[in-house]
Formats: structure tokens, sequence, C-alpha cells
């Protein structure tokens, strides 16, 4: 079947319906009859040859057929969303749209360093910054919602997204803490560690891995007195005095004016990662371009 002979209006009440969970509701919705709902859906299957849902009980479920139909119908769907926003701005042409992923695992001081080099480019860059787990960002970046993920691991070589992996640098880690924990555990660091309170990443982390190793390598048993997802609000408890915790040196200035903590001794051999995830093998974004242009390769 040609494209064109797709009716995209029989595609759109498809995905509607997968949305919403049920004909009745996706009726509601779009304020239609729910004989109409059906009548599409019917024309839809037999133009593309394949059963989309499937009855459960009073439920319609979506068939393999149907969940690979949703997986197109959110792409196309959210394109013509994203088409409509562009052709709504004022100055078509000098601007460019870039939607970014921002791992919380990720120090957010870093990933604003990461993403100068677009703020800085000659054409105006709008940007638009999402939070969240490593997982739902890769999800979000396969159904093309997203142009970059910025995080600080790998894709996985065993991953089934169509997602690639492109390095941009590296950079040491160190202990940070308050001035009263620095006076205490600085001297005779790391072998004080033993029994000193330690913030750390939960585990799944990619540094978390990291980090017990080389306290382990070192016979070193800290005290953790907490363990958190999320990069900034494990430093915001840092901050208050509650415990030590990793940063890359790179940050030595913001970890000072911003949480109040400064560096007590270096965690060798353990290094911070940072990558850019796009959809594509090729990177055809120009401020994703650039970004890895810029940063490919640097010790930060």
């Amino acid at each position: 079947m040609s494209a064109l002979n797709l009716n995209y209006r029989h595609l759109y009440y498809f995905w509607v319906v997968a949305k919403e969970g049920g004909v009745t509701r996706a009726a509601e919705r779009l304020g239609v009859a729910v004989q109409t709902i059906s009548m599409q859906l019917s024309l839809l299957e037999k133009a593309v040859g394949k059963t989309l849902f499937a009855p459960q009980g009073r439920r319609l479920v979506l068939t393999e057929a149907g969940r690979l139909a949703l997986n197109y119908a959110d792409q196309i769907f959210l394109l013509g969303e994203q088409l409509q926003e562009a052709l709504a701005e004022d100055d078509i042409g000098k601007s460019m749209r870039l939607t970014v992923g921002i791992s919380d695992s990720l120090p957010k001081m870093i990933a604003y360093r990461l993403l100068e080099t677009a703020l800085e480019m000659p054409q105006f860059v709008r940007m638009e910054c999402y939070d969240g787990s490593f997982e739902t960002l890769l999800a979000d970046l396969a159904l093309h919602k997203l142009d970059v993920v910025l995080t600080d691991r790998p894709i996985n070589m065993g991953s089934s997204l169509r997602v690639f992996s492109h390095e941009l640098g590296d950079c040491p880690v160190w202990l940070f803490g308050s001035e009263e924990l620095a006076e205490k555990y600085r001297p005779n660091f790391p072998e004080c560690l033993t029994g000193a309170p330690i913030l750390l990443p939960t585990r799944g982390n990619a540094i978390r891995t990291r980090l017990d190793q080389w306290f382990e390598v070192h016979g070193i048993r800290p005290f953790i007195v907490g363990e958190f997802s999320d990069s900034a609000l494990l430093k915001t408890f840092g901050r208050n005095g509650l415990g030590m915790f990793h940063a890359p040196i790179a940050l030595e200035k913001e970890m000072k004016d911003q949480f109040r903590s400064v560096p007590i001794g270096e965690l060798t051999e353990v290094r911070e990662q940072y990558y850019a995830i796009s959809a594509e093998m090729k990177i055809k974004h120009a401020a994703v371009e650039a970004i890895l242009a810029a940063h490919k390769g640097k010790i930060f």
C-alpha cells in the first residue's frame, strides 16, 4: 500500500482510540458517534490488511500490528504538532528548535556546559529541556520526541532501541563536603573514610558502580547516610553538612558558590563520563552537531 493511499484521518481515529483506551472515550474526545469511530477503524484495518485491535472482555487491546502502527502514529502526529509550531513562528528560518533530554543522574551544571555551544550559534536556538530517568528519555528519543539525550552512560550494546551513543568527554571525580567535614577528613584522606558519612547515588546509576569499586579497592567502608537518584538533590543534602559527596572537579567553583562545599580528596581513577545519545547514527541536527564537535573527547 502506497503512503498516498493511507487515509490519515482513519489513522488519527485509531491513534485516539489507542490513547484513550477504548472507542467510547475516543468518540467523546472527538465529538463523534461511536459508530463513526468503529467504521473508521474498520476501513483502516482493511486498507493495511492487518487487525489492529483484538477484543479482551469488554476492552480492546492492541495486536502486535496495532502496537507497531501506534509507534509510527506517535511519530507522525508528533511531527504534525511540530510542523504547526514551526509554521506559526514569525521568524521562520531565523531560529531552530532543540529538544533535549537530560538524565537525572547528570550534573545539571555539566549539562549547561555541554549545551553552551548551541546557545552561542549564530542562528537563534530555542531550547526545550526535559529532565527524567535514563530509560524514559531513551523511549522518548526513539519516538522522536527528543532531538538528543545528554547522560552519563552509553547505550547498552544489547538494547533493541535504534539509538546511538556519542562520547563527549570525561572528568576526574573528587569528594566534596562542608568546611567542617573537610577539616576533619582531608588530613588523612582516604584512609579516614571508613565510617565517614557519605552520600551516594542510587544503585543502577553509572557512577555508583565505580564508586563502590573504589571503596572496595581501598578497603574503605563508609557510613552511607543516604542514596539519591537525582544528583542535584544529593548535593543539596551535602550542602547542609549531612555527608561528603562526589562531584567532577571541573565544578569546584560551582560547588563552593552554590553548595558551600569544598574539595576534600580525589577519588583516583574514578571519572564521570558524558554522552550524547541520538536516534540516528550520524547527527543531522545542526545544534547537536555543534555540541558533539565542541566536546568530543574533551576532558573537563
